[in-house]
């Protein structure tokens, strides 16, 4: 299996999977630069995942639909482009001769899903939409701190080698942050700047994996002591688990 991001916008990933024959996209704002793909690698295009309804994800879908008749997969409770097979909780969706686990991952939005398959060439495979990025988590614009720590928790709980499909390359920024809630930790020091040098030379810091997230991601960290400390600097009423994911949040949203 190969898997490619394809940049769209200014910092989307539209994740393409392909056997060399057959392939199928995640999350495509943008249908031109799939189409392209398809083409230069002499790919049919079979299935068209979707994880929420955001513009930037579901804005290449029809065209992508109606150009190579993929069907499309997508969340139950969000407005995806029709015809979709709607998706729970639980569900199974066979795409190129693997079985993608369907996860609710609420938080961004309020239907948003994750895809997972546990076995991918080797390794487990996610494919998690804005819920979770490399050194950050996407921002709740439908759901509760509550929620999202939830849904964290449970991409956390994944194998510590699936790697990570996020769809923004906003990893430098998310570094940034990160760096000033936890200042000393070694091992985000050491990935900030092997991800600069990524970046220097024009690659992409993604997939990211889930063992490389739990040490240096402020979001799936925030049981850690440094972190509660940190975010009790910020807001010195969080006080839960609830509270102190919520600090850290608004912290990164008025960060500059």
């Amino acid at each position: 299996m190969y898997l490619i991001p394809i940049p769209a916008f200014n910092d989307n990933y539209l994740w393409l999977l392909h056997d060399g024959r057959r392939a199928a996209i995640v999350d495509p704002g943008d249908a031109q630069p799939v189409l392209r793909a398809l083409q230069e690698n002499a790919l049919q295009l079979e299935s068209i995942l979707v994880t929420h309804h955001h513009h930037d994800h579901i804005g290449g879908v029809a065209a992508l639909h109606e150009a190579t008749g993929a069907t499309v997969f997508g969340p139950a409770r969000e407005r995806i482009p029709e015809p979709f097979t709607r998706l729970e909780d639980g569900d199974t969706v066979q795409v190129l001769g693997l079985d993608f686990q369907v996860l609710d991952v609420p938080g961004h939005t309020a239907g948003h899903i994750a895809f997972f398959c546990s076995n991918v060439d080797g390794h487990p495979l996610l494919f998690c939409g804005d819920t979770l990025f490399s050194g950050g988590c996407g921002r709740l614009f439908e759901g509760t701190p509550a929620q999202m720590l939830a849904s964290l928790d449970r991409l956390a709980a994944l194998p510590a080698d699936t790697r990570v499909c996020c769809t923004h390359e906003y990893t430098m920024s998310n570094l940034r942050f990160a760096l000033a809630v936890e200042p000393d930790n070694t091992e985000l020091i050491g990935y900030h700047a092997y991800c600069a040098s990524l970046r220097a030379h024009g690659q992409p810091t993604l997939p990211t994996s889930m063992a490389r997230e739990l040490l240096i991601n402020p979001f799936l960290r925030t049981r850690q002591a440094t972190v509660m400390a940190a975010a009790r600097g910020f807001d010195p009423a969080a006080h839960d688990d609830a509270t102190l994911f919520a600090a850290i949040r608004q912290w990164k949203n008025q960060f500059k």
